[in-house]
C-alpha cells in the first residue's frame, strides 16, 4: 500500500493509527523512493547530485544532540533506566506537554508516513511508524530500516511511533528539556519524540535505543557493531567508535555483508536492526572503498551535508559543513550483501580502535575477559580536524559497549551478556588499532588500510590460532610475531617509533587513562574481568 491521500480520504486513520495524529492537510503514507525524491525536490528541501542522489543540509545540527536526548521517567521503566547524563530523566507531565505540542504542530502540515520493522529476525523484531514533514526524512528512514513486503503493509500497527518535528521548537520552560531541540523516549508508552533538528541519525539511532532496551530481557545481545560473513559461512562482528573504520573493513568483496551497524546476537546467530547503511563519507576513496563510493553515486541516496559544485559533481574531501558528513543508502546498494540480514553464531569478534596516540599494536588476540574489559572500555581517540574544539593533541574517547549514548540499561546487562555468549560459543576475539603507527597523531602515520585487511583476513581464516604470540608489556596483550604478507615490523609498535623512550612514555599516558575510565566499573565485573584489566606500568 504505497499512496497519498488528503485529509478526507478515510485510508488517514489507518495511515496515522497510534499516532494521536489526525490529517488536516495532504498526507503521503509509505511513498516509494523515486515519489520521495520527486517531493523533497517540489519542496525544496534538497538538490540532485550529478548521479541522481539528494544532497540535503541539516542545518545547525551536523550530529547528534546528545545533551537533548531524555528518557520519560515511568513508575514501570525507571528502576531499570540508567539514569545519567546518558539517559536524563523527563518528567511524565512534561512529556505529556511536549507530546501534545508536537502532535498539534504536525496535525496541521503536510506529512509522510513510513511504516518499517527493525530486526531481520522475525522473532525479535519492532515495527515503527514515522511521522515526519520532511520527505526526505522519510526516504531516509525508508533507506535505513527494513521494508516490509506490500501484503504485510495492509495490516501494519506500529509497536513504537517516531514523531518526527524537525522544525519545531521546544520551550525548556514549559516543555522541560534544555533547549529547543528534544529527543524524547517513552518505554512505557511506546513513543518517540524527535524536535528541533534535522540531523537524521537521530532517527536511527532512537530506534537503536530501542532495541538495547527491548533485546537484553529476552537474552539477545544489541550491538553496535557491523557484520559480514565469509566463504565457510563463519560471521564475524566488527565494534568500533565512528572513524574507526567498522564500515569500511565489513565491507569487504571477499565476504558478503549482513549490515554496517547495528546488530542483535541470539540464540539463533546474528541478525541486523537494519536494511541500509549510514556511512561517514567525508575522504572517501574510490580506490580504498569502491562498494560505499559507488553506493554515494547513486540514485535513491541521501547525502547529507556533502559539498557538490553546481553541475552536482561531489566533493567528499569537503569539510566545509561538517567533517561528519554522510550517505545513506539500501544495504543492497553494496555488492556482495546478505539480503536475509541474518548470519550464523559468530566465530570471531573484533574490537576497532583509532588509537592516535600510535602505541597500540595493529592486531593482538584476546581473552574473554580481555573482550569484556576492552568491550566495556570502548576506546578510541579522536584529533584536531575531525571534531571542532579539539587541541594539537590526541583526546582519548571511552565509550562503553562502544555506544554508551544508546544504553538506557547499565552497562554491565551487556557486558555480561558479550561475555556469557563468548565463552558458550568458543568465539576467537582480537583488538585491532587502525589508528596511528611510528608516532602520534602528527608525528607518525595512519595504519596502511592494505595491511590491515591482510591482519584481519588471517585472523578471520584462522591463520593466527597457531602462530607464535608474544605479550606487550603495556597493555597485556598478545601480538602475533609473524603474519604472512605484512613485515614483522608492522605488527610490533614500539620498533615503529624513532624515539623508544617517547613511545614507553605515551603508552605510559594510555594505560593510565584506561585505569582512570575503568574504575566506574570495577566494582560490576566478575573476578576475572578484574585480573584482566590493564595495570599501572612500572
Amino acid at each position: 500500500m504505497t499512496h497519498s491521500t488528503t485529509a478526507t480520504d478515510p485510508r488517514d486513520s489507518k495511515a496515522l493509527s497510534g499516532t494521536g495524529v489526525r490529517a488536516t492537510a495532504p498526507l503521503h503514507a509509505n511513498l516509494t523512493a523515486p515519489a520521495l525524491v520527486a517531493h523533497s525536490l517540489r519542496k525544496g528541501e534538497g538538490r540532485l547530485s550529478a548521479d541522481g542522489a539528494v544532497i540535503v543540509r541539516t542545518g545547525i545540527h551536523t550530529g547528534r544532540s546528545v545533551a537533548d536526548k531524555f528518557v520519560v521517567d515511568e513508575p514501570s521503566t525507571t528502576e531499570h533506566v540508567w539514569w545519567g547524563k546518558v539517559n536524563q530523566k523527563l518528567p511524565r507531565e512534561k512529556y505529556e506537554v511536549l507530546k501534545g505540542r508536537v502532535q498539534a504542530y504536525l496535525q496541521g502540515r503536510e506529512l509522510f508516513t513510513q511504516d518499517v520493522y527493525a530486526g531481520a529476525d522475525p522473532e525479535n523484531r519492532i515495527r515503527v511508524r514515522l511521522v515526519t514533514t520532511g520527505a526526505w526524512h522519510a526516504l531516509f528512514a525508508r533507506n535505513m530500516f527494513i521494508r516490509p513486503k506490500a501484503e504485510e503493509l495492509a495490516g501494519f500497527e506500529p509497536d513504537y511511533v517516531i514523531l518526527h518535528a524537525p522544525d519545531f521548537q521546544a520551550e525548556p520552560a514549559l516543555d522541560g528539556v534544555r533547549s529547543a531541540t528534544a529527543i524524547a523516549l517513552s518505554f512505557a508508552e511506546k513513543v518517540i519524540i524527535i524536535a528541533g533538528t534535522e540531523y537524521a541519525g537521530e532517527i536511527k539511532k532512537s530506534i537503536f535505543t530501542v532495541m538495547n532496551w527491548i533485546l537484553p530481557e529476552r537474552g539477545v545481545l544489541p550491538m553496535h557493531c557491523s557484520a559480514n560473513i565469509g566463504p565457510d559461512e563463519d560471521s564475524a562482528l566488527f565494534f568500533g567508535l565512528s572513524g574507526t573504520g567498522k564500515t569500511t573493513l565489513s565491507s569487504d568483496p571477499t565476504r558478503r555483508l549482513i549490515g554496517d551497524d547495528e546488530h542483535g546476537w541470539g540464540p539463533q546467530g546474528v541478525f541486523n536492526f537494519e536494511g541500509g547503511c549510514y556511512a561517514k563519507v567525508i575522504d572517501l576513496s574510490q580506490k580504498s572503498e569502491p562498494e560505499i563510493w559507488a553506493a554515494t553515486h547513486r540514485f535513491g541516496t541521501v547525502l547529507e551535508n556533502v559539498v557538490a559544485d553546481p553541475h552536482g559533481r561531489l566533493d567528499l574531501t569537503d569539510k566545509t559543513f561538517t567533517e561528519n558528513t554522510r550517505a545513506c543508502y539500501p544495504v543492497e546498494f553494496i555488492p556482495n550483501v546478505e539480503l536475509s540480514g541474518r548470519g550464523g553464531t559468530p566465530r570471531n569478534v573484533v574490537m576497532l580502535t583509532a588509537d592516535a596516540f600510535g602505541v597500540l599494536p595493529p592486531i593482538s588476540r584476546l581473552t574473554p575477559a580481555q573482550a569484556m574489559y576492552h568491550y566495556l572500555s570502548g576506546y578510541t581517540a579522536r584529533v584536531a580536524g575531525t571534531e571542532k574544539g579539539l587541541g594539537a593533541e590526541p583526546q582519548a574517547t571511552f565509550s562503553t559497549c562502544y555506544g554508551s549514548p544508546f544504553l538506557p540499561r547499565h552497562p554491565q546487562v551487556y557486558g555480561k551478556l558479550l561475555q556469557q555468549l563468548i565463552k558458550e560459543h568458543g568465539t576467537s576475539c582480537w583488538l585491532v588499532n587502525t589508528g596511528w603507527t611510528g608516532g602520534a597523531y602528527g608525528v607518525g602515520k595512519r595504519m596502511s588500510i592494505a595491511h590491515t585487511r591482510a591482519l584481519l583476513r588471517a585472523a578471520l581464516a584462522g591463520e593466527l590460532d597457531n602462530v607464535s604470540y608474544r605479550t606487550d608489556p603495556f597493555f597485556g596483550l598478545a601480538i602475533p610475531e609473524h603474519v604472512n604478507g605484512v613485515p614483522d615490523e608492522v605488527l610490533d609498535p614500539r620498533s615503529a617509533w624513532a624515539d623508544k623512550a617517547a613511545y614507553d612514555e605515551a603508552a605510559k599516558g594510555l594505560v593510565q587513562r584506561f585505569i582512570e575510565n575503568f574504575s566506574s566499573f570495577a566494582e560490576h565485573v566478575d573476578e576475572d574481568v578484574k585480573a584482566a584489566a590493564i595495570k599501572a606500568a612500572a
